[in-house]
């Protein structure tokens, strides 16, 4: 990334340079990220290629202004910080479903970030509903955060004894990320290039299994720490003590002018669940 990419990038988000790459200056990024670039999966839906290269990434998500998924809102936010002077490595993780089943491999790209400071970090601003600040990697007790109470524990066995035991790479154990006492995913601490992701990405993307094609979401934190989401035209909005209220957008024009004036997304139509019979899954 070049240092007019990554100014452009920090104007995005609203924040300055940091003069260091130090574990302060990665919270105030992340948090920023969550509340500027929405977690959104509306390329999906529009027909939009999603391609898993820095410069198409950043296309995306700096000029164009829009959001996206896991490997979109992690891959981007990555190359930001390697820009910036951390440590960067990319991890594969498998998401947590119905019945404890993990989802597929490369289910989920999260980050592994050091700082200058000698602080280790669990970086992810693509999750949905998670983390507002970094947690720390090597901690193994609850660690408390405006989105919830989150453990990083060691893994046990795959609880559907498909993927064998909770072992990774070299024997080190992968790693469960627990907000409020429910696994969110199972964690590999191997690195992984972005590459690596395409065919998660792909199968996310075209899957009538996929839980992101079968319907539409765009979320982002609000600054006030709760959280705002439109999922079709149902808007929901989330105070920080967890309250929910929800409405039904009745036209095309409510729906746009909330994710034009609520998430920075300017559309020139209503994004739409696309048909499960397409042949080209």
């Amino acid at each position: 990334m070049k240092p007019a990419q990554a100014d452009a990038y920090l104007r995005r988000l609203g924040v300055t340079r940091p003069q260091h790459p130090t574990t302060e200056a990665l919270r105030e990024l992340h948090l920023h990220h969550l509340r500027t670039v929405p977690f959104e999966n509306l390329s999906i839906h529009l027909g939009e290629e999603i391609v898993l290269e820095e410069k198409r990434l950043l296309d995306k998500v700096v000029e164009a202004r829009r959001g996206g998924f896991c490997y979109e809102l992690n891959g981007g936010f990555g190359a930001l910080l390697a820009a910036l002077g951390y440590e960067v490595q990319l991890l594969a993780a498998r998401v947590y479903g119905d019945e404890g089943r993990l989802g597929i491999p490369y289910d989920h790209l999260a980050l592994r970030v050091r700082t200058a400071d000698d602080g280790d970090w669990l970086v992810d601003v693509g999750f949905g509903a998670h983390s507002h600040y970094p947690l720390a990697f090597a901690e193994r007790g609850e660690q408390p955060d405006p989105g919830g109470t989150f453990r990083v524990t060691e893994a046990g066995p795959d609880p559907a004894g498909v993927f064998g035991g909770g072992a990774g790479s070299a024997g080190v154990p992968d790693l469960d990320v627990v907000r409020n006492g429910r696994p969110q995913y199972r964690l590999e601490t191997r690195p992984r290039a972005l590459g690596d992701f395409a065919a998660g990405a792909w199968w996310h993307s075209t899957s009538p299994q996929s839980h992101f094609t079968r319907s539409l979401v765009c979320s982002r934190v609000t600054e006030d720490g709760g959280r705002i989401t439109l999922s079709g035209r149902a808007l929901t909005t989330t105070a920080p003590d967890g309250r929910k209220e929800t409405r039904e957008l009745g036209t095309d024009e409510e729906v746009l002018a909330v994710y034009r004036e609520r998430f920075g997304i300017g559309l020139s139509r209503v994004p739409t669940v696309r048909s499960q019979d397409r042949d080209d899954y």
